[in-house]
């Protein structure tokens, strides 16, 4: 299990050293494990953090969570608790996040771009969520996404291009997504009763059936795009390959 510090903790979680002791004072943060004088924290704390943060992005209140934490965990194991928090909270990709420079991303989508565009090309790419402000460079959750519009725009397809695509295809992922976890909802989260703490064995269910979603969504997802791409890459080609062939009868035919 990962160990850290309280100021790498801070940075993994996307928190700040001085929030992470105010949750603790308050009582929502379990106290961390003493190494000496050196506190060091585990996943666990990671994953409160994390659902603290949601919670709090979701306008509840510090005595709500507080309230919501306790009755939790009342009559639990707090591993209980806690496991199916690292469940619902962890990253569902195991993808690194990187970092790039403004030289950097203009070397790799400003081909082309006049002085004035590129200042919108990044505005652009920092609203759809590409990239992320930090200091004098830029915060890269994604990097094989990048890659991926790097190809695209060395491939010869404008930006702008890339962009559109980008944001419908996330459209079309939220939709994915959202159906899936319907699916859940209806058929296992239902399953909890509203008006009590749910059991140990209720909490181990849902987290199971999470866990369980990771590889299956993938699982669904990559055939049935794999289909797509080949009936639409034929279609198009086939048609692209009739007007070639075309051409080339007519060229045939004119005389010599």
């Amino acid at each position: 299990m990962a160990e850290y510090r309280i100021d790498a903790l801070a940075q993994e979680a996307g928190s700040t050293v001085r929030n992470i002791r105010a949750y603790q004072d308050r009582g929502l943060l379990p106290p961390p494990r003493l190494r000496g004088r050196v506190g060091i924290y585990d996943e666990t704390h990671l994953a409160r953090l994390r659902l603290i943060s949601k919670l709090l992005g979701r306008g509840h209140t510090f005595a709500t969570i507080s309230e919501l934490l306790s009755a939790w965990e009342t009559g639990k194991d707090v591993g209980e608790v806690l496991g199916l928090e690292k469940v619902l909270t962890d990253p569902w990709s195991d993808e690194i996040p990187g970092t790039a420079t403004v030289e950097e991303l203009i070397a790799s989508f400003g081909a082309g771009l006049s002085d004035d565009e590129i200042p919108l090309m990044l505005e652009r790419t920092i609203a759809q969520g590409l990239i992320e402000p930090e200091g004098d460079h830029y915060r890269v959750p994604s990097p094989r996404l990048l890659h991926v519009g790097a190809e695209l725009v060395a491939a010869g397809i404008p930006l702008d291009a890339v962009l559109d695509i980008a944001a419908e295809i996330r459209a079309d992922c939220e939709i994915i997504a959202g159906r899936f976890v319907r699916l859940v909802e209806e058929h296992v989260f239902e399953r909890l009763e509203t008006d009590v703490v749910p059991t140990g064995e209720e909490l181990g269910e849902v987290a199971a059936v999470v866990r369980r979603m990771r590889p299956l969504v993938k699982m669904v997802v990559d055939p049935f795009i794999a289909r797509a791409m080949e009936a639409h890459v034929q279609a198009a080609l086939g048609t692209h390959l009739e007007l070639i062939s075309a051409h080339l009868a007519a060229a045939a035919a004119e005389p010599g």
